[in-house]
C-alpha cells in the first residue's frame, strides 16, 4: 500500500478519482464508512485504489436523473474517502472502510476504459471540511434525545457510555452514515452547509419518523 498521507487543502487532492456510486451509503469528513465489495468492476477499483493514493468517491445515483452509458445518472455532490482499512475474504470479497476526507462537486464524468467510474471533481466549495468546526453550535442535548427516542421507538440498544465520551462532530457523523434513511435524506444531510446544519437536520428528520410510527415515540438520555 501507499504511504500515509495527510491531506490538508483542495490542492492535495487528484483532480480524477474513482467513484463508487451507491444508493443509501453516505460518508461523511473524518466519518468510517465499511464496504463489502463483491462486484468484479468495484474489486477492480480496490485493486487500482491500493496502487496508487488509496482515495475513492463516494456518490449516491439520483433516480430522477436519466441513465448514461457509463450508469445511472449521479448526484453532483459526494465525498473523498481514503481506504484507511483492507482486508480479503476466501470467497473473493473485500473488506474495506474508508475515512472522509472532504466533500466534492462532480465536474465531470470522464469517458474511460476502467470497468469503474471516473469523474473529475471540484472540492473547492468544501475547503472548511478539512478541519473541524461548528461543534460548539450543535445542539448537543436534542441530538441524544433525537436518538434516545429512536432506541426506544425501536427498541433498540446503545453503548450509552461511548456516546457521551464520543466527540460531537464524531456523533452528529457517525449517526448520519448509520441513520437507516432514504437517499433523499442522506443527501440532504451530506450537503448541509455546516455541522450545526447537519445536525439539527438529523433531529429533524428522526423527529418526522417517530411521528409516522404507531405509539408516541417519546423518549430522552438523562
Amino acid at each position: 500500500m501507499a504511504s500515509n498521507k495527510t491531506y490538508l487543502t483542495p490542492a492535495d487532492l487528484p483532480p480524477v478519482i474513482p467513484v463508487f456510486p451507491l444508493t443509501g451509503a453516505l460518508l461523511l469528513p473524518r466519518a468510517e464508512l465499511p464496504l463489502n465489495i463483491f462486484e468484479p468492476r468495484y474489486l477492480a477499483m480496490v485493486d487500482a485504489v491500493l496502487a496508487g493514493p488509496r482515495l475513492i468517491g463516494m456518490v449516491q445515483p439520483d433516480e430522477t436523473l436519466p441513465s448514461v452509458p457509463q450508469g445511472p445518472g449521479l448526484y453532483k455532490v459526494g465525498c473523498i474517502g481514503r481506504l484507511t482499512e483492507f482486508s480479503e475474504t476466501g470467497d473473493g470479497r473485500y473488506h474495506i472502510s474508508l475515512t472522509g476526507i472532504c466533500r466534492f462537486r462532480i465536474a465531470e464524468e470522464l469517458v474511460v476504459t476502467t470497468p469503474y467510474r471516473q469523474v473529475q471533481i471540484d472540492p473547492g466549495a468544501f475547503t472548511q471540511d478539512f478541519q473541524p468546526a461548528g461543534e460548539k453550535e450543535v445542539d448537543r442535548s436534542a441530538l441524544l434525545d433525537a436518538l434516545a427516542a429512536f432506541l426506544d421507538a425501536n427498541k433498540l440498544e446503545a453503548d450509552w457510555e461511548g456516546i457521551r465520551e464520543a466527540g460531537t462532530e464524531t456523533l452528529v457523523n457517525a449517526l448520519s452514515v448509520m441513520s437507516p434513511y432514504g437517499s433523499l435524506e442522506k443527501q440532504a444531510l451530506l450537503e448541509a452547509e455546516t455541522l450545526k446544519a447537519r445536525a439539527d437536520m438529523l433531529v429533524a428528520i428522526t423527529q418526522m419518523m417517530l411521528a409516522r410510527m404507531p405509539g408516541d415515540g417519546e423518549g430522552s438520555l438523562q
